[in-house]
């Protein structure tokens, strides 16, 4: 199967409507065979009470980042995807910008994927690094 990287991209943003994601600008802005980006903006928004970026939004933009990319490596119509563990260093503040979410996988297993997302600026400053777990699942029912 040939890599698409428009339809991966348009595929992140169909998904991200009407979630966190739209609430806190995360766009899907890259993408290659074995990597995905997004950038969300550092506004106040998803900023803590000091005005820098909260790392809670941080993670929030690793999580979304690294589960749409574990999308990337299943069979949606069989599969579905749940974060189960995610850790971060928060190396760096940032008061205003634009953040970037790199997920790069590191272990790709039939039912755990492992993923690096660096978060960086837009002067490839490493404001954040987090690693992320998924457990790829058996499909359930909506009702379920």
């Amino acid at each position: 199967m040939e890599f698409d990287k428009e339809k991966i991209l348009n595929l992140c943003r169909s998904f991200s409507k009407n979630t966190l994601m739209q609430t806190l600008e995360i766009e899907y802005i890259d993408a290659g065979e074995d990597f995905l980006v997004a950038k969300m903006p550092v506004n106040p928004n998803v900023h803590q009470p000091m005005g820098l970026l909260h790392g809670g939004a941080s993670v929030a933009l690793a999580e979304s980042v690294g589960s749409a990319a574990s999308m990337l490596y299943i069979n949606s119509e069989k599969q579905e995807v749940r974060g189960i563990e995610i850790s971060a260093n928060h190396l760096k503040s940032k008061r205003n910008g634009i953040v970037y979410g790199t997920a790069r996988i590191i272990h790709k297993g039939r039912s755990i994927h492992l993923w690096e997302i660096r978060i960086t600026d837009e002067n490839d400053n490493l404001i954040s690094l987090c690693k992320l777990t998924n457990m790829i699942l058996p499909k359930r029912n909506a009702n379920d």
